[in-house]
């Protein structure tokens, strides 16, 4: 039986992957990221990328390997799995939308739009996100 830290990540059989905390997918998606630009991956450069220290760092990579969501190698080498790379891209996509709804529907500047959508991506239900998508798309087609 495998046990998981309850506050961490939550599972339902039923609907597959579970949520993780909004912190735990701050760090999948800096992980995925940096492996996509740089193919490689290091706990040092997640703690340059969310200005955060080492042993926060660890520690979350650490909760993201318990939970299947990357493998963390001995020499502090960092891959991410298919699971991981689901969430992470799922995490993006609500990023990118609420940022682009922010920024070239609403005309809000890029900097408080980024930085807006980072905080309401950890939140907002699939629902709400589904028809955000729906009315710029529409928007667009005027």
């Amino acid at each position: 039986e495998v046990k998981h830290n309850m506050r961490v990540f939550l599972y339902d059989w039923r609907y597959g992957m579970g949520e993780i905390s909004s912190s735990l997918e701050d760090y999948i998606e800096a992980v995925y990221s940096i492996y996509i630009k740089d193919n490689k991956v290091k706990a040092v450069d997640v703690a340059r990328r969310l200005n955060v220290s080492r042993a926060s760092v660890t520690e979350a990579l650490q909760k993201l390997e318990q939970i299947g969501l990357i493998n963390y190698g001995h020499y502090g080498t960092i891959s991410v799995t298919d699971d991981g790379v689901k969430k992470a891209k799922e995490v993006i996509k609500k990023h990118e939308t609420l940022s682009d709804f922010f920024e070239n529907i609403l005309g809000i500047e890029h900097e408080l739009a980024e930085e807006t959508a980072c905080k309401i991506e950890h939140v907002i239900d699939n629902r709400i996100l589904k028809k955000l998508e729906q009315h710029i798309k529409n928007y667009r087609l005027k």
